[in-house]
């Protein structure tokens, strides 16, 4: 069977160069970049790359290097913008960090190595409760918040608030028929510090379901969520204090299931100051 003839085969025409393939100057490349980066959202300001640049050139930066010199700088922005959003978001009363703890006034029987471990955040990562007994003056609000601090700089939603403000916050919202979506909202934080706990009688009169409005919450949280609860009340006062024993019976399950607890002792620090302050020479009448 004779062989049909090979048809000859064409040339192919060159492809035209597209925008993107073209060549471009170090001027357009440089606004390029700088698009690209503002189409992203990285804020990456003209004085920024140009001295990512320089540098790159002075120090012989390999590509590696000269893109890790270009966003570290944003990514540690962004980071610290992060770190001051959940704080705002956490609502603290600002009343310090661990940092500015006085860990030499009661150094026998508060342990600071115990509350390092609990910022490390380990124990939210699980979703166990932490439970903080002890007496007032010993400085259980400004510790809790050091340690919602700590933990807001490594990437956990922490929401503080004190037990009567709660309250208020989830009467107002049964009152207008949003309590469902408040329960949800305090449901979502990885730890919800609920502070002064029993410092305050649970006013029945103005807020007749305090208690109910409570359990509610720390039954969204349970036991998926950390709750931390600060507190004077030892736990055979709390039917007392809250006012409903089998109530009281089933918010006790949730909360110390599974939970840490600390038992706080010591001098009262705020009667020191207290104390330190009435001591002061006062001055002379003239």
């Amino acid at each position: 069977m004779p062989k049909k003839p090979t048809q000859p085969t064409r040339a192919k025409k060159p492809t035209q160069p597209t925008q993107a393939t073209k060549k471009q100057t170090p001027a357009a490349h440089r606004q390029t970049l700088l698009e690209n980066f503002r189409t992203l959202r990285i804020p990456l300001t003209d004085q920024q790359l140009d001295a990512a640049l320089a540098r790159a050139e002075q120090e012989g930066l390999s590509h590696l290097q000269f893109v890790h010199c270009l966003i570290a700088d944003q990514a540690s922005g962004r980071r610290e913008r992060s770190i001051e959003r959940r704080i705002r978001e956490a609502h603290f009363r600002g009343l310090g960090t661990l940092e500015s703890f006085d860990w030499k006034f009661n150094e026998k029987t508060i342990d600071r190595g115990r509350f390092e471990e609990l910022a490390a955040g380990e124990f939210v990562r699980r979703g166990d409760n932490l439970v903080m007994v002890g007496q007032s003056g010993l400085g259980k609000s400004h510790l809790i918040e050091g340690v919602g601090h700590r933990l807001c700089s490594t990437e956990y939603r922490v929401r503080y608030v004190t037990s009567a403000d709660l309250v208020k916050d989830l009467a107002t919202s049964r009152a207008d028929d949003t309590l469902p979506r408040r329960v949800r909202y305090y449901g979502n934080f990885d730890l919800l510090i609920i502070d002064e706990f029993g410092f305050e009688k649970i006013e029945r009169i103005d807020h007749p379901q305090a208690a109910n409005l409570l359990y509610k919450i720390i039954e969204a949280r349970y036991p998926r969520r950390s709750t931390a609860l600060v507190t004077n009340v030892d736990f055979e006062t709390w039917d007392e204090y809250l006012g409903d024993p089998p109530l009281a019976m089933a918010f006790l399950d949730r909360v110390v299931d599974g939970a840490i607890v600390l038992k706080l002792e010591g001098k009262s620090y705020r009667a020191h100051r207290a104390r330190r302050i009435d001591a002061k020479p006062k001055p002379s009448d003239p």
